[in-house]
């Protein structure tokens, strides 16, 4: 049992409490239960991988957005990790491909350049194959860090390079927005 809270405890947000009651719910579920959670934690560590071309989680070479013929190749949107695709997907305005980052730089917590997954990003925009790069870092000091860092390792390449847009959230209040959210809305302000 300690085994088992202890394995638990690795996981993000999990911690000795959680982990324990965790346990015990393993404890007292069915044995079939327990058995399709290992099976189901097996599988995916045997099954998945990342994306040779975007470094997203896939269970084939190269990904849906990476393969398929409908989108447009030359477009890449760089997100921090594999969950931010959803978000952008959710949109259904997007047609272009995705490059993971599996990350963001913080040299607080040890990650700088060589931990981020950027290698065959700078590869693709060197050998011309990439129209534009849409830095989709998240606006914070981390992200944006990152995204400027990106830049400027991008920029040699002569690929066209942007931001995406920060600022007041739809079906919000203006007079909740801080001052650094509403200095971006206003920068990042466009003509009607």
């Amino acid at each position: 049992m300690a085994r088992l809270i202890e394995e638990l405890r690795k996981l993000p947000g999990v911690g000795a409490k959680s982990a324990q009651r965790l346990a015990f719910h393993i404890l007292r579920s069915p044995e079939e239960d327990a058995g399709a959670l290992a099976d189901a934690i097996r599988d995916v560590r045997q099954r998945l991988r990342l994306c040779s071309i975007c470094n997203n989680i896939t269970d084939f070479d190269p990904c849906a957005y990476c393969s398929s013929p409908t989108r447009n190749q030359r477009l890449v949107c760089v997100v921090e990790e594999p969950t931010s695709i959803a978000s952008v997907e959710k949109t259904r305005s997007w047609n272009g491909v995705f490059h993971v980052l599996h990350g963001t730089l913080s040299p607080l917590h040890g990650i700088g350049p060589e931990h981020l997954r950027t290698g065959g990003l700078v590869a693709r925009a060197q050998r011309g194959e990439l129209d534009e790069v849409i830095l989709a870092t998240s606006p914070t000091v981390e992200g944006e860090a990152t995204a400027n860092w990106l830049a400027d390792l991008l920029r040699p390449s002569g690929v066209r390079l942007s931001r995406i847009a920060t600022g007041v959230p739809a079906g919000s209040d203006i007079e909740y927005a801080d001052e650094v959210t509403m200095a971006r809305a206003l920068e990042g302000r466009r003509q009607m």
